[in-house]
């Protein structure tokens, strides 16, 4: 009777648990993060790894090419894929990527990079970009990929702010004045022409139609901030009529689900901005792979952080009937130095 007793009970919790397990919801994970330099031990990304994401994002400054001589830009590629860090991530999961200016070629570089075609075939040869994708039939290396999980389906909007991209402006300490509450003098100032282009009117019809397209989250890539306010270095703040166009279109498609993943500058955030007639844009920064800043420039959107120590973002998706996405930054020692939740409906049109 004993040994009754004790074999129901058993099949009884066995039972229960594989209830549970069935009641769980279902949850993606995408890693992302930026900055990192080729030569370099990079164990942010084996620990990222550990993570077993269900995709990685790179973001920009992948490597630190900064180079006119292509040899030299492929050589660096093919130094920082050797490593044991980046092997252990490739090995885990599937890699995304876009690029920012020091993959690029140039510091700081746009449209005027005279190697712009070249860099991009290297980056496109680098991360094995099939010849049948639609990034090598156009200008640029935008893209879109979608990723399922089940019945729902994420975009990975990955934009290209480079190829198109206006010279900066540069700030003259002289004759411009400085920003209230800045303590540093500022790199570069606001473009105040209306025609001042970051993405370009051939990627911004495109990125009209992925908007349109059926999603259930919208992630919008970029290797420059969205979300932050004016800080005298690069971010979409220095364009504000391509900024405020982002807005304008979200609003115009409807697009439901827009969250932002970003990096640059070489510590960790979330912004969330918000405008008239749209839901908040969060703008989760993640940039420190290998790189670190002695200071956070100044950002009136700025939620959570900054972060600077060596880091990685994640970001969990929990599918309830109103999904959960938590926004993390976890540091090079496993430390959770982020953890911001909002559910999907936050970031909807009502």
């Amino acid at each position: 009777m004993k040994q009754l007793t004790t074999s129901l009970a058993i099949a009884l919790l066995a039972l229960a648990a594989c209830r549970s397990a069935v009641q769980e919801p279902p949850v993606t994970s995408i890693a992302f993060g930026s900055c990192g330099h080729q030569d370099e031990a990079q164990p942010v990304l084996s620990l990222a790894a550990s993570y077993k994401p269900d995709a990685f994002v790179f973001l920009g400054d992948n490597i630190y090419g900064d180079t006119d001589v292509m040899d030299t830009l492929r050589a660096k590629y093919a130094r920082w894929m050797a490593g044991a860090d980046f092997k252990a991530l490739a090995a885990a999961t599937r890699i995304f990527a876009t690029w920012d200016d020091h993959d690029f070629g140039r510091n700081d570089a746009g449209k005027e990079y005279p190697f712009k075609d070249s860099s991009k075939a290297i980056f496109l040869q680098a991360f094995q970009v099939p010849d049948s994708s639609d990034r090598r039939k156009h200008a640029g290396i935008y893209d879109v990929v979608y990723l399922q999980q089940g019945d729902k389906r994420i975009q990975l909007i990955l934009l290209d702010v480079r190829t198109f991209r206006n010279r900066l402006l540069y700030f003259d300490a002289k004759k411009d004045t400085m920003p209230a509450g800045f303590f540093y003098t500022p790199d570069y100032k606001v473009h105040s022409s209306p025609d001042s282009t970051l993405l370009g009117e051939a990627q911004w019809g495109w990125l009209k139609e992925v908007l349109q397209a059926p999603a259930d989250l919208r992630l919008i890539c970029s290797g420059s901030q969205f979300g932050i306010t004016y800080n005298g270095y690069e971010a979409w703040a220095n364009f504000p009529h391509e900024q405020q166009r982002m807005l304008q279109l979200i609003k115009e498609t409807r697009a439901n689900g827009v969250l932002f993943l970003t990096g640059d500058v070489h510590y960790a955030e979330v912004s969330k901005l918000e405008a008239p007639g749209l839901y908040p844009i969060y703008d989760v920064t993640a940039s420190g792979i290998t790189s670190t800043w002695s200071f956070a420039t100044p950002n009136a959107n700025r939620i959570e952080g900054p972060v600077m120590h060596n880091h990685f973002g994640l970001l969990r998706i929990r599918w309830e009937d109103d999904p959960q996405i938590s926004m993390q930054i976890i540091d090079v020692r496993n430390n959770q130095r982020i953890e911001y939740s909002i559910k999907r409906s936050d970031i909807c049109f009502k």
